[in-house]
């Protein structure tokens, strides 16, 4: 199992003076966004990850090397990171065409270790996390259900669906998938207009063309987590979300790479 964080974007919304930092090294309790990505990936014995980097990427390798993990985590520049996310998907495209099973996710999102449990125990081969408690507003990405099949999935939905829930932003696909996602990256890229988009789009594009139960879902509506955008997310993510995570004592206590048996992360 091979990992891919996206991490390249400025997240202008909560800033772009040269104090800025990316949102991957928000910290929450004593660890930043990232250590405990890592950290949680490493406890599923996932060690094959890269990152993709673009805005003050020098800051994020200060952090890994921080964190001792320079020689193991490989960082993926993107120079076009002000444009769509889908250049920093693309920018990884070699780790989706690994065939080996790859996890897909946004850094700018504190969650428990019980949602990375949930992804990688599903019996879905490709699955995404949807939590049913949406946000309003076209912000978040949803996934639209029809009896139990993904029909859409988009901020802005365009198919008849019975029921929606907020996507993640977290993504385990399975060989196949993951080779067919790069080819469709590599397409948009070369693109001057589909280049501008969101890495959802591609996935998008997958999801409405299968004709098959090849993807699915598993429900985390029961399990704390926030996306990072505004600068009202971070306080929510301090007061609220961060005391409810299983893992909030053991993070404030020691270091999950400090553990070679993993007591880090009860599931």
């Amino acid at each position: 199992m091979k990992a891919i964080i996206l991490a390249a974007g400025v997240g202008r919304r909560l800033g772009d003076g040269p104090e800025h930092r990316p949102k991957a090294l928000l910290r929450f309790g004593s660890c930043t966004l990232l250590e405990r990505h890592l950290a949680i990936l490493r406890a599923f014995d996932i060690v094959d990850i890269g990152i993709t980097v673009g805005y003050r990427a020098d800051l994020v390798a200060e952090e890994v090397d921080r964190l001792g993990l320079a020689g193991e985590v490989r960082l993926i520049e993107n120079p076009h990171y002000r444009e769509g996310s889908v250049v920093s998907l693309w920018a990884a495209r070699d780790i989706l065409q690994s065939g080996e099973p790859v996890v897909l996710m946004d850094a700018d999102v504190l969650y428990d270790p019980r949602l990375m449990s949930r992804l990688l125990g599903s019996k879905i081969a490709n699955c995404l996390l949807l939590d049913r408690d949406i946000e309003s507003g076209e912000e978040p990405v949803k996934i639209c259900v029809r009896g139990d099949r993904i029909v859409d999935f988009h901020k802005r939905p365009q198919h008849d669906y019975d029921w929606r829930g907020e996507s993640v932003g977290f993504f385990r696909f399975s060989p196949g998938p993951a080779l067919e996602l790069a080819r469709r990256v590599v397409d948009y890229v070369g693109s001057a207009e589909q280049r501008l988009m969101e890495y959802e789009e591609p996935i998008r594009d997958m999801l409405l063309e299968s004709t098959s139960h090849e993807f699915g879902f598993e429900d985390i509506t029961d399990l704390p987590w926030i996306e990072i955008d505004f600068p009202e997310d971070v306080r929510c993510a301090r007061e609220i979300v961060l005391p409810r995570l299983v893992d909030k004592d053991l993070f404030e206590s020691a270091s999950l790479f400090l553990d070679p048996v993993r007591r880090a992360v009860r599931l």
